[in-house]
């Protein structure tokens, strides 16, 4: 007889692209380009060679901006552009209502396992209320792991205390959900609201 797979009792969930828009992606950097009118190949570039190191905590937001923008003098201050940069982050209502309606319904445990900045991520943390819902933020600025590192997720489940078979994993990136898999979490590759909203009701998770 087959074995039916355990309750699910975790969420996961990544914050960019499912929760909340991407917090500093290629279309944030486009606008700051043009905005303060950045060399866009040099600016992309500088980018790319540090971003990932600001994403593991290992420097601050001054110091990214430093390499990324403020190497020369500029006619704008950081204070500007770290305004601009936060700005860029929008909520998707829908979704927010979603994860906060499961939680309250089932008492489902919810954790954000995210590759963020610190001060990036502090600024979403505060400004869209996600620890009113979130039990844990597992963020790469925290933890010093990335995705697709499979190590922030086995810290995840070392801090939620959960094993990985009750674990339902939400991910717009179908690389990190590949990941995710290979640990035992099962993954619902986010498109949208409405396939999301239907794939967690499956679940057993129905709130709208």
């Amino acid at each position: 007889m087959k074995k039916s797979k355990p309750d699910p009792t975790t969420i996961f969930t990544d914050i960019g692209g499912v929760l909340l828009t991407n917090g500093w992606d290629r279309e944030g950097r486009k606008k700051a380009i043009r905005h303060f009118r950045l060399d866009p190949e040099e600016t992309e570039e500088r980018h790319h060679l540090t971003f990932d190191t600001y994403e593991s905590g290992k420097i601050s937001l001054s110091e990214y901006l430093k390499r990324l923008v403020f190497y020369t003098k500029r006619n704008f201050t950081e204070e500007e552009f770290r305004h601009f940069m936060f700005d860029q982050s929008k909520p998707f209502p829908e979704m927010l209502a979603l994860i906060r309606g499961i939680k309250e319904k089932y008492g489902i445990k919810i954790a954000v396992v995210s590759n963020e900045g610190r001060e990036l991520n502090d600024h979403r943390i505060r400004k869209f209320k996600l620890g009113e819902f979130v039990d844990f933020f597992i963020s790469s600025c925290f933890v010093h792991y990335r995705k697709p590192d499979a190590d922030i997720f086995k810290v995840a489940l070392d801090i939620a205390q959960v094993p990985a078979e009750k674990v339902i994993y939400l991910e717009d990136r179908p690389l990190f959900v590949q990941v995710a898999d290979t640990l035992g979490i099962r993954g619902i590759l986010h498109l949208d609201f409405e396939t999301t909203r239907l794939e967690l009701a499956k679940v057993g998770w129905e709130v709208f």
